[in-house]
């Protein structure tokens, strides 16, 4: 018991002291794209997810040095054999409309993504979940289905921010987007698509009111726009500042850099399947990347250091697979593929295609640094090599909704990844295990190996079997690892904060300078 409380303590001493003095100011943070949705249970993307965590709070959460602590929970979970985790939730909480934080806030929450896979976007991260039992006012236990190693770092995403179940029950999606309500250091005031989110701070918030009043977030896709908005000091914080434009912000005298490895990985996604409208397979994919020797002829044909060197002016670090060397399951023996012309044209002839072949690829526009740059590179190195592509973008929104979750992004689409677990079962189970909304390639003995994986609590064998899946994973090559993401973001001079590598925006974290 007495490391437990040690361990509440530490995590309550690792965060910022929240100001005595009554919260002032306005922060204007840029991230680039509007999010899909509010409701932090429907979406898995970072935009939203940043905006959410302002608004809601999770059971779990990573401090400023990435470590995980309690958050809404008063200590870490124990975990109860077979297949169940018991949580301690903190008492006296309260959400913004004044509802009681307590144990049936948190049996509404884990319960409404249990069980809504298929429906919401966000879900599929919290398969696991069969059950929440109430075991009193303040503590859970969290059934699941079967053993569940990664527990602790999954309750740690937005996507189980807490919601007050007399106001959120009975009510779709669309409705808990439009006004939003947590127990969060800030509270939701409006949001005029495509313009700006405004939040106010919780002067009532558990650990005390933010340094910070008014916190308002704008999506502006444009680099260059939104570089000249820090500099004419429109915005106070932008993210994904383009390398080429770093030594601008760096030479600014009200302006700084911060910048980290980033957890996100950039990569192409094929389509092998196609998926029905419940994203489970309904047959091989009509196209050429169905086949594998395609998929490997395309992986052989891009040149990602070349990419990385001219397009990011260095910013990027290669990746054999999309595990970065900071999650578990990375293999430090695999090795990054390295352009290959030749092979790709022999692979290209072997699957029937020595005369050249045709493709799409599909990418976000103003989403991750240089997309569209980075996509372009991609479609001349491919045409290079025979493989004639057409590029097509769109703004983030769109692209999700339109594209991504309904399966019309193939053959091939980009898309950036980053799995704030660090582990592999958070990059494999969404984006290649079917059936999900992610997922538009299929294999019986990679399914069968991540399910048994997700299921491994001895920690030396399911790294084992994840070494496993890599090599699978690389042979049938239902995916191209481009390039760990460098992140860069230009703040005001004004602000103190320091850039995470789990891409992580929280105002309560932030303060402004004295008199600023």
């Amino acid at each position: 018991m007495i490391w437990r409380i040690a361990v509440a303590l530490i995590a309550t001493l690792l965060w910022p002291v929240a100001s005595s003095a009554a919260p002032a100011g306005k922060v204007v943070i840029a991230q680039g794209v509007d999010p899909t949705t509010l409701d932090m249970a429907n979406q898995s993307e970072t935009p939203a997810s940043n905006v959410g965590r302002h608004i809601f709070d999770t059971l779990y959460e990573r401090d400023p040095n990435l470590k995980i602590v309690p958050n809404l929970a008063t200590e870490m979970p124990k975990f109860v054999p077979p297949s169940a985790w018991e949580v301690k939730l903190r008492k006296g909480v309260k959400f913004h409309n004044g509802e009681d934080f307590n144990a049936d806030s948190a049996k509404f929450t884990l319960e409404r993504l249990a069980q809504g896979q298929g429906k919401l976007r966000g879900a599929t991260f919290f398969a696991p979940i069969d059950r929440v039992e109430i075991v009193d006012p303040y503590t859970i236990r969290v059934h699941t289905k079967k053993p569940w190693p990664t527990f602790i770092p999954v309750m740690t995403f937005a996507q189980s921010g807490m919601l007050p179940p007399k106001e959120a029950a009975g009510k779709e999606t669309a409705e808990l987007s439009k006004k939003p309500i947590g127990t969060g250091p800030y509270k939701f005031v409006r949001w005029s698509k495509d313009e700006e989110i405004v939040l106010e701070a919780n002067t009532a918030y558990w650990r005390g009111a933010p340094n910070i009043k008014t916190v308002i977030f704008r999506p502006i896709p444009d680099d260059a726009v939104r570089v000249a908005a820090l500099q004419n000091g429109e915005i106070d914080l932008a993210v994904n500042i383009p390398p080429h434009l770093g030594a601008i912000i760096d030479k600014h005298p009200k302006l700084f850099l911060s910048t980290a490895p980033s957890i996100r990985t950039i990569q192409l996604m094929f389509y092998s399947h196609q998926m029905d409208a419940q994203h489970k397979p309904i047959g091989p994919y009509n196209g050429p990347t169905a086949d594998k020797r395609v998929r490997q002829a395309i992986a052989y044909a891009i040149d990602a250091d070349e990419i990385i060197k001219t397009v990011l002016d260095g910013k990027g670090v290669r990746v054999a697979t999309m595990l970065p060397s900071m999650h578990f399951g990375y293999d430090p023996k695999l090795q990054p593929l390295k352009a290959d012309l030749a092979r790709a044209k022999k692979l290209l002839a072997e699957a029937g295609f020595g005369g050249g072949v045709e493709i799409t690829l599909h990418g976000p526009r103003g989403r991750y640094v240089r997309d569209a740059e980075v996509a372009e590179a991609v479609t001349g190195q491919l045409t290079k090599a025979g493989i004639k592509t057409t590029l097509r973008t769109y703004d983030f929104v769109t692209y999700l909704n339109n594209m991504v979750y309904v399966h019309k992004a193939g053959p091939v689409w980009l898309i950036g990844w980053g799995s704030p677990t660090m582990d592999a079962e958070t990059i494999y189970g969404p984006l290649f295990k079917s059936p999900g909304i992610f997922v538009n390639w299929h294999n019986e003995e990679f399914n069968r190996m991540v399910e048994e994986a997700q299921a491994i609590m001895d920690e030396k064998k399911r790294l084992e079997q994840y070494h496993r899946i890599n090599r699978l994973w690389l042979e049938e090559m239902p995916a191209v690892p481009l390039y760990q993401q460098i992140d860069l973001y230009g703040l005001a001079k004004r602000l103190n904060w320091k850039a995470r590598s789990d891409e992580v925006l929280q105002a309560f974290t932030m303060s402004l300078k004295d008199g600023q």
